[in-house]
C-alpha cells in the first residue's frame, strides 16, 4: 500500500494557533486548510460560514457550534458579511458531539471571559446535537469515508453515475485534498482515538484500522500530528504499553 500525504504540501498546513475569545472574520474571507494542535469549539455569534475538514462539511451561523479535535485540519469560507466567533479551548477529553446549537451563545461568551473553564462545563450541559446537513455529493462521500474508511472510492463513484477523475476534482474543490487523502486522514484519527482510549499494541490497532501495517500506521500518525504515537500517548498523559515501547 502506498503512502498517501494527509495534505497538500504548502505553508496554509503549517499549525495555526486558535486564541481563546472573540475573533472577526472579513467578508468573503477565506482560511485555506490549516492545522490546529488543540481542542476547541468554535460557536458562531453572528454571521456565518462554511468549513470543510476532517470531520465533513459544515454550513454555520449564528448560535451553531462546531468542536475540533486535537491535531484536526479544515478550511473556512466565510459568507459576503463575514462572521464573528467566539473560540473557546476545550479538554482532551471532550466527547462531546461535532456538530451542535446553544440556544444563548451570549451567556457562554459573558462566563468564558472569567471563567474558560465553567464555560465549557456550561456549553457540555447547554449545548444541542445538531445532525450534519448533506445536502451535496462531496458531504455524503465525506459521511460515507468517516464511517468506512475502506470504503471502495471506484465502487461508489460507479453506483452515484460518477467518473473517478470527476469524483478526485469535485472533491477536491470542496475540501482541498482528494477523497484518497479524506480516507487516510479518517483512518489516522480512528487510530489515534483508539490508541489514546486503550492499550492495545500499535500493531493490534494498525490491523483492525485497516493499515498495511505498523510502521505505515506511524508515518500517517506523525504527518497528522507531528509526533511518533509513543510520544503522543506519552504527551497526553496515557501509558504506552511494554510492546510498543520497542520502536515507534
Amino acid at each position: 500500500m502506498g503512502l498517501e500525504p494527509n495534505s497538500p504540501s504548502c505553508s496554509c498546513c503549517t499549525p495555526r494557533a486558535a486564541p481563546p475569545g472573540r475573533m472577526r472574520h472579513r467578508a468573503s474571507e477565506t482560511l485555506h486548510r490549516h492545522l490546529h494542535e488543540r481542542p476547541f469549539a468554535a460557536i458562531v455569534l453572528a454571521g456565518g460560514y462554511v468549513e470543510a475538514g476532517d470531520t465533513g462539511r459544515h454550513c454555520v451561523t449564528a448560535g451553531d457550534v462546531i468542536v475540533h479535535r486535537a491535531f484536526e485540519r479544515h478550511l473556512d469560507r466565510f459568507d459576503p458579511h463575514g462572521a464573528e466567533v467566539l473560540v473557546l479551548p476545550l479538554s482532551e477529553r471532550w466527547r462531546g458531539p461535532v456538530r451542535g446549537q446553544v440556544a444563548d451563545p451570549d451567556a457562554v461568551v459573558r462566563l468564558a471571559e472569567r471563567d474558560p473553564i465553567a464555560a465549557q462545563q456550561l456549553l457540555d450541559r447547554e449545548m444541542t446535537r445538531q445532525p450534519a446537513k448533506n445536502d451535496d455529493w462531496p458531504d455524503l462521500l465525506a459521511a460515507d469515508l468517516l464511517d468506512a474508511p475502506d470504503l471502495s472510492l471506484a465502487l461508489w463513484a460507479a453506483r452515484h453515475g460518477l467518473h473517478a477523475a470527476s469524483l478526485s476534482r469535485g472533491f477536491r474543490q470542496q475540501f482541498e485534498i482528494t477523497p484518497a487523502q479524506f480516507r487516510l486522514i479518517a483512518r489516522t484519527h480512528r487510530a489515534i482515538d483508539r490508541m489514546l482510549s486503550t492499550t492495545l499494541t500499535l500493531s493490534t490497532i494498525a490491523a483492525a484500522e485497516g493499515f498495511a501495517d505498523q510502521a505505515h500506521m506511524t508515518r500517517s500518525i506523525m504527518r497528522q500530528t507531528g509526533r511518533s504515537p509513543r510520544a503522543l500517548r506519552n504527551e497526553l498523559g496515557l501509558a504506552s504499553p511494554i510492546a510498543d515501547r520497542i520502536s515507534n
